[in-house]
């Protein structure tokens, strides 16, 4: 068994084949960060190939059969992520739900800021705004998640938004973590997003999950950096808006990237003034029931500039 998780190394042994070919040799594992429902392996052969392995043994899960369809979109589209390998949810002959994927050498962007020049990080930035601007120029009629049903859809967008959340936002009411005067704006703000959310624009495709460790980036053949690859994505049509802010508040985003990203998709006053917290409220509800309360201030911080038009 392979880390305590009932998964065998015949199992990881007959993958590595089916993706490699009959004579390949599964050699190493290496653990990757992943969640809390896959384990997320490096697999690499004897002929040091290596690929990642997302699996989960003995249950059912749909999401990375999402997860391999929106990957192939957006290889479809010209942006660089993983290619899918093998994709299979779990049956009665094989009850281990798994996605292989290529694996894409370099660093995250995260990385990336801590270890390179300022004026290299401000041209990794600019790439990053070129392909965020790209995957925001596609565009559909409605609101809504992307997978390979094309269900999910609707014309309202603070109505779908609000349904991304209402989980989020239940919990976050039984916190005491959270100031009750803080809970309480919250509900107030949620129940009235249509208000506050209003846009001019048009539903555009966003990753959904923009931020440093999902950015790959790596020297080429010439020492210049780019990004190789983008991973895990969280597909849905929305506001691009709403992506923007995300990535402003984990600072995936600089300056460098907004000026680029500007030149193609100005934002106004309101998104600053009105939209760009609220849409930042939510990240941070996220993050302090994922990761407790070091992240209560900037959620109370947020919240007061959010809630002071409500």
């Amino acid at each position: 068994m392979v880390g305590g998780d009932d998964i065998s190394w015949q199992e990881l042994g007959r993958i590595t084949r089916e993706w490699a070919g009959d004579a390949a040799e599964l050699t190493a594992l290496l653990p990757l960060s992943g969640g809390s429902i896959n384990n997320t392996l490096m697999l690499v052969t004897a002929d040091d190939r290596k690929s990642v392995l997302k699996i989960t043994p003995h249950r059912v899960n749909v999401q990375l059969e999402v997860e391999a369809f929106q990957l192939t979109l957006l290889r479809d589209l010209g942006l660089p992520v993983p290619a899918v390998y093998q994709c299979h949810v779990a049956s009665l002959d094989n009850p281990n739900s798994y996605l292989l994927l290529e694996y894409c050498e370099g660093i995250t962007l995260t990385e990336a800021k801590r270890r390179l020049a300022p004026e290299v990080y401000d041209g990794i930035q600019q790439q990053l705004a070129e392909l965020t601007a790209r995957l925001h120029q596609h565009t559909r009629e409605n609101y809504g998640k992307v997978d390979a049903s094309g269900n999910h859809q609707t014309p309202h967008w603070a109505g779908f938004y609000r349904s991304l959340h209402e989980h989020s936002l239940q919990i976050a009411q039984q916190m005491t973590e959270i100031p009750i005067k803080v809970r309480k704006k919250l509900e107030k703000l949620h129940r009235r997003l249509e208000q506050f959310l209003a846009h001019g624009d048009q539903p555009r495709l966003c990753h959904g999950d923009l931020w440093g460790g999902n950015v790959i980036c790596r020297q080429d053949a010439d020492g210049q950096w780019r990004i190789t690859a983008i991973i895990d994505p969280n597909l849905r049509y929305g506001h691009a808006e709403s992506e923007l802010a995300y990535m402003d508040l984990f600072e995936t985003s600089a300056a460098a990237f907004r000026r680029t990203y500007q030149q193609s998709h100005k934002l106004d006053e309101d998104y600053h003034r009105v939209r760009k917290p609220i849409y930042q409220l939510y990240p941070l509800i996220n993050n302090v029931q994922l990761f407790g309360a070091k992240y209560v201030p900037a959620l109370v911080k947020v919240a007061e500039r959010a809630t002071s038009f409500v």
